[in-house]
Order: structure tokens, then C-alpha cells, then sequence
């Protein structure tokens, strides 16, 4: 496949240059790099044990919060949620008084490379896991003949008209597969890789569930087992003649005590029995339509004052007396401090010690869904760790100017970075 003669494009304050051959960058969600540390150290992954010996093989800081959609549409935008203006997947709105759930594009306020990419004519492709992603990732995509955006969520409900392909499914000769299982990410890569390998797509936008990453420790062997089969198939898309960047979304922490129960800080019950009921909203923005991965438990969660609350200060005051919580703050400065969407943020933003979960109020809270397994979470600064992975080396004088690496780095990388 020859280069495409197009210029380098814009967005969002960064120049892109198209892919001189296919690129693939695979959002593995919720993939701590103590995932890969394990298959590595048993020499079970050569994918990424390629990438370490001859590509790119490092670590990169997540946006805050460490949440599924806020760091996707980093991604896929290269800027943090400050510029795109998603901080989470479920926020209260402000004007109206309604909590929303992200379920589409409404709230993403900028382009994406993946959008610009194929309005100049480079055939693009976004395959999600979660078909909560499918809508915002696909902002602005030309679909048709230069563009495809489906999800294994519902492949067989995709159609040309709408998703530029019909039924992913029928495509790959299997039944969608199940929302809560490992396959719904392995599905994911299948389908991209068969789109490489029709001529589909030059550019491939992949991401993943975090399922196992909820359920699975890294050196459990279902963990094990799913990383092994994530490599192979990443290592078949480089056979393919595919370049592949691969990071994550966030990290993923154990927020289980000794006994195996959740060690939860429920803030409105705090709050609650400190200043009264009713002063009080707490947006859980980990929040999604997947409650059995976390139970709307993670480590970030945003306080709203009501009228007769007290002073934000007051309640900053009270929550720093809890031990285990890491950082309290006005929500201003929690912008100011991680890059986050004003709009979207709490009077109060209050961020979790490592190992600690945060959620609203006990009865809120539906911990059944966690089925008894231990609960493995993420939100906080203690999974912003993730891996940044490439299959060809990147040239030193792109590195040398980016002392701190993002995640949302990963297209300038793959497309600007890549040594030549």
C-alpha cells in the first residue's frame, strides 16, 4: 500500500502527517503495566517483548480522571479533557439539574485526528469494545467508503449507511460476543485485523473493555491468558504490515481489604451525617452502563453543593479529616491542577489514597454486582501509570522534547514519531 499524498493536518494545535503504511493504536482498557511486567517476566508475551527489545517499550501518564471516556477522547483528540470537555462518564449538567450519562457525542467539543484523517481521504477505522464509546469516538467521520466506527457490542447491528460496514459479525463468521467477557476485546482486534487485511483501513483506532482488568489480578491466569491472546494479536497486525502503538486509558487498582471486602469511603454518607441530608450531590463520574465491572466504585468522585450546604471550604475542611483520602480540593484548582473540564466539575473534587475506592452513599450502591469477587478499580493518581508501546523505535529528537509522556501522545508518536 503506497503512502497518500496529503499534507500534514491540524488538530487541535498539533500537525499530523498521514501513515506512510498502516498504523493501528490499541487502547487496551484498563491495562496496568504490571499486566505486561508479568507476561513479560515469563516470557509469554513477544509481541511486547518485541517492542521493548526493538521498537518503543515505556510508560506514559493517563488523563485525569483515569476514566474510560475522558481518556479515549484524549486519545483521540491529543489534548486533555480541559480542551475536549469530557471529565468523565456521568457528570451532573449544571443548567438542568440532571445527572447524564455519556452514551454520544454531545459533550466532546473538538475534532478528532481520526475524523480529519479520513475527511482527507486516508480509510479509517474505529472498532470499540462498548458501544458507549462508538458515538463520540466517531464525531465528525465521513462514514462510507473512508470510514468505518462499529463496536463488538452490537457488530451485528452495524449497516454501511451507519456505521460504513454491514454487520462486523457476519464479517467474521461468529455471534457477538458477550458485554461481560474477554472476547468482547479480543473481537475487537479480530475485526481489525480482518479490515487490515482487506484494504479497509490505513488507519485503525482499537479499544478494548477492561473486564478481565475489573476481575483479574495481573498474575492470575485468566489475566495471563487474556494478555497472551491480546499479543498475538497485535503481533499478527504487525505480520500484516502494520505499525501498532499501544497504550491504556488508566491503571487499575485492587480496592479490597484483607478480607476480600471493598474498602469504600462513602463521601455523601460523610457529608450526610456531618452537615444533614440534602446538602449534598455526589457524582460517582465512573459511572457506566458496564456496573459489573466496578459497581460504580472508583477512585475519583465530585461533591456539588446544594442550597443550605456549607462553604466549599467547610466541606474541604471535614473530608481532609478521613485518612483515607488522598486529595481533597476546590474544584477550580482541581482543574487547574489535572487539566479537567470545568463544566463538568464539582464544587469539591476528592481523590482517594491507592487501594481505596470512593462512592456516594452505601445505598446507592448495589455491591452485588461485584459477585463476590474482589473489587479492582481506578479514577485516582494511582492508576495514571499505563504502557506506551510501539513496534518500531521512536527517533530520540521526538523524546527528548517531551519530558513527561501522555497517553494522548500516542498518534503524534505513531504518525510524527516513529524514527525513519
Amino acid at each position: 500500500m503506497q503512502a497518500l499524498a496529503v499534507t500534514k493536518l491540524e488538530v487541535n494545535g498539533r500537525a499530523y502527517a498521514p501513515p506512510p503504511q498502516p498504523v493501528a493504536v490499541i487502547c487496551i482498557d484498563g491495562c496496568d503495566p504490571e499486566y505486561l511486567a508479568v507476561g513479560l517476566e515469563a516470557r509469554e508475551l513477544p509481541f511486547f517483548a518485541h517492542c521493548t527489545r526493538r521498537g518503543h517499550g515505556g510508560t506514559a501518564l493517563a488523563a485525569m480522571p483515569t476514566f474510560t471516556n475522558p481518556n479515549n477522547l484524549s486519545l483521540v483528540t491529543g489534548v486533555p479533557p480541559a480542551v475536549h470537555g469530557v471529565s468523565g462518564n456521568f457528570y451532573l449538567d449544571r443548567a438542568s439539574g440532571e445527572t447524564v450519562m455519556i452514551t454520544g457525542d454531545a459533550e466532546l467539543r473538538v475534532p478528532t485526528i481520526l475524523a480529519a484523517m479520513a475527511g482527507a481521504g486516508v480509510p479509517t477505522a474505529v472498532i470499540t469494545a462498548k458501544d458507549k464509546l462508538r458515538a463520540a469516538l466517531a464525531k465528525g467521520l465521513p462514514i462510507g467508503d473512508t470510514a468505518i466506527a462499529a463496536s463488538a457490542q452490537h457488530a451485528a447491528a452495524a449497516r454501511r449507511a451507519s456505521h460504513g460496514i454491514d454487520d462486523l459479525a457476519a464479517l467474521l463468521g461468529r455471534e457477538e460476543p458477550d458485554q461481560y467477557s474477554a472476547d468482547l476485546s479480543l473481537f475487537v482486534l479480530d475485526a481489525g485485523l480482518a479490515l487490515l487485511r482487506q484494504g479497509r483501513a490505513r488507519l485503525l483506532y482499537l479499544s478494548l473493555s477492561d473486564y478481565v482488568q475489573h476481575r483479574h489480578a495481573p498474575d492470575s491466569p485468566e489475566a495471563r491468558g487474556f494478555m497472551r491472546a491480546v499479543d498475538a494479536r497485535l503481533g499478527a497486525l504487525v505480520e500484516a504490515g502494520c505499525l501498532v502503538a499501544a497504550t491504556a486509558d488508566h491503571g487499575m487498582s485492587d480496592m479490597a481489604r484483607a478480607d476480600g471486602s471493598p474498602d469504600v469511603v462513602f463521601i455523601g454518607d460523610l457529608l450526610d451525617a456531618r452537615f444533614g441530608a440534602g446538602t449534598t450531590t455526589v457524582i460517582c463520574p465512573i459511572t457506566d452502563p458496564f456496573v459489573r465491572h466496578h459497581g460504580a466504585l472508583g477512585g475519583l468522585v465530585r461533591v456539588h453543593l446544594l442550597a443550605g450546604a456549607p462553604s466549599a471550604a467547610t466541606v474541604i475542611d471535614a473530608l481532609r479529616a478521613e485518612p483515607r483520602l488522598g486529595e481533597v480540593l476546590h474544584g477550580a484548582e482541581a482543574c487547574a491542577r489535572y487539566d479537567l473540564a470545568p463544566e463538568m466539575e464539582g464544587d469539591v473534587t476528592v481523590i482517594a489514597r491507592a487501594g481505596v475506592a470512593l462512592g456516594s452513599r452505601a445505598a446507592e450502591h448495589d455491591l452485588g454486582q461485584l459477585d463476590g469477587v474482589r473489587l479492582r478499580s481506578h479514577g485516582g493518581l494511582a492508576e495514571q501509570k499505563v504502557p506506551f508501546v510501539l513496534s518500531a523505535p521512536l527517533d530520540p529528537a521526538w523524546l527528548v522534547v517531551r519530558q513527561v509522556l501522555r497517553n494522548y501522545d500516542i498518534f503524534d508518536a505513531a504518525l510524527n514519531g516513529v524514527a525513519r
